[in-house]
């Protein structure tokens, strides 16, 4: 789509939120809910898609689906719950309420890496809220974009309503900066790198706008003496290898306590051995290409710098000889906590691991980095657990015990502190960042008193 594309559809969005707006609540959960029916009906094909588009195995790919269809029954429900509360007046005859409205129009632009269920997160709960929706997709997957928005037109066309309700625009930078400058965009959702994303940022800031960012995250997993290893080896593995390092809730640093250091070490570099690598689309593929060549020469630029910077590569490093974007898992040691490499969010499967003595310094070391999404630790110290979810613990907006960084569930709010934008989507009050609120006071006696006792007689 060009410029013309964009200004055609922001106007015919503009005009189907006017229908939108007008449903009862419960009423655009009923779509919401027809439209994760549809969905449902379509998992296989659209999540072979998003492999064959994006790279991810194939039932990442369906898994991702499958959180867009969650969130639209999640949404659902919310449609019948989402109000504000009648608060206590100081004056009598007087009521207190807080109102809730849609915003408007919710500008949603995603990323490549999850390109159905980022947009699902933020479109079912726009949603329901009673917003219109204008996606912008990552140009590199357009097909899913497409796709989706196909579906979902469907639906909203089936039951008369104009298909504009949720609209797409394919395109660049160009588009981005055109929603970004919009005053017509009355919420900007912004998922991608924490350098475009401050971009962003300021040219919505700069017209007063909404902005609701997802950015980066430099994720780390904490092995205390007590963890137990069935646990962490496996909760490494995923969290370091799954979707090729290609999350933003990837662990990218794994510190380990000194005393368990080497064993883990050993432990993991054979299960990144059994790692079972090929075409994204074979059932039996744990761990597919990256998504272009851009990213592979990232990879090896890291990899390089690491071990620069005093590191050891313990396994992988290398691009693998096969047609497509395919490294090798690696597994970096021996580097300081503090090595600009291991404080450099690479979108890549690298994983530094670190040595640590003290509880006190890896909470630090933790959140010493710029980005504050995801955490983990793992142990069995009941106070530790404690410490860690409190003030002087993690810094993230996620904040794991004994599982991995990636992986959250739909029903708690999902985002992250600092670098990492401060957004949040999915579950918890989340919807909130879809609506406006008015503090509303009813006066329904023949009296004026006023707030605070003050007499103007």
């Amino acid at each position: 789509g060009n410029l013309e594309d964009y200004e055609e559809t922001v106007k015919k969005a503009k005009e189907a939120w006017k229908v939108w707006a007008d449903i009862p609540a419960p009423k655009r959960g009923e779509i919401v809910r027809q439209i994760g029916d549809a969905l449902r009906q379509k998992i296989k094909v659209l999540g072979s898609l998003v492999s064959l588009e994006m790279g991810k195995i194939y039932v990442e790919g369906v898994g991702e689906v499958q959180e867009y269809v969650d969130v639209c029954d999640y949404a659902v429900g919310l449609s019948r719950m989402i109000g504000g509360p009648i608060l206590p007046s100081e004056r009598p005859g007087h009521a207190l309420i807080e109102q809730w409205n849609p915003v408007g129009l919710v500008g949603v632009i995603t990323a490549f890496n999850f390109p159905v269920a980022v947009y699902g997160w933020n479109s079912a709960i726009a949603m329901i809220c009673g917003n219109a929706c204008l996606w912008k997709g990552a140009p590199t997957t357009s097909l899913v974009s497409v796709a989706v928005t196909k579906i979902i037109a469907k639906v909203l066309e089936d039951n008369k309503l104009p298909g504009a309700i949720c609209s797409l625009v394919c395109g660049g930078a160009d588009i981005g900066t055109a929603m970004a400058r919009d005053e017509r965009m009355d919420l900007l959702s912004f998922t991608g790198s924490t350098k475009v994303g401050k971009q962003v940022a300021l040219m919505v800031q700069e017209r007063f706008g909404r902005s609701l960012l997802e950015l980066g995250g430099n994720n780390a997993i904490i092995v205390f003496e007590d963890a137990d290893l069935n646990l962490v080896i496996p909760s490494a593995l995923f969290a370091a290898v799954g979707t090729a390092g290609q999350r933003c809730t990837t662990a990218r640093r794994l510190f380990l306590h000194e005393s368990i250091h080497d064993e883990v070490v050993a432990k993991l570099a054979k299960a990144y051995a059994q790692v079972r690598i090929g075409d994204p689309w074979d059932s039996d593929t744990l761990y597919g290409p990256l998504h272009t060549k851009e990213a592979v020469k990232m990879f090896l630029d890291a990899v390089e710098q690491a071990k620069q910077q005093g590191g050891s590569v313990v396994c992988g490093g290398k691009v693998i000889n096969r047609p497509g974007n395919y490294v090798e898992p690696t597994i970096v040691t021996g580097l300081p906590h503090n090595a600009p490499i291991v404080h450099t969010e690479t979108f890549a499967p690298i994983l530094y691991v670190l040595k640590f003595k003290e509880e006190e310094d890896v909470f630090a070391w933790n959140n010493e980095v710029k980005q504050g999404l995801s955490s983990s630790i793992f142990t069995k110290d009941l106070g530790r657990i404690f410490r860690w979810l409190g003030p002087k613990g993690s810094d993230c907006g996620i904040v794991n015990v004994n599982i991995p960084t990636s992986g959250a569930e739909i029903g708690g709010a999902f985002g992250g502190e600092k670098h990492t934008g401060g957004g949040r989507e999915s579950g918890s009050d989340s919807w909130k960042l879809y609506m406006r609120r008015s503090t509303c006071t009813i006066n329904y006696s023949k009296d004026l008193p006023l707030a605070q006792g003050i007499k103007f007689q």
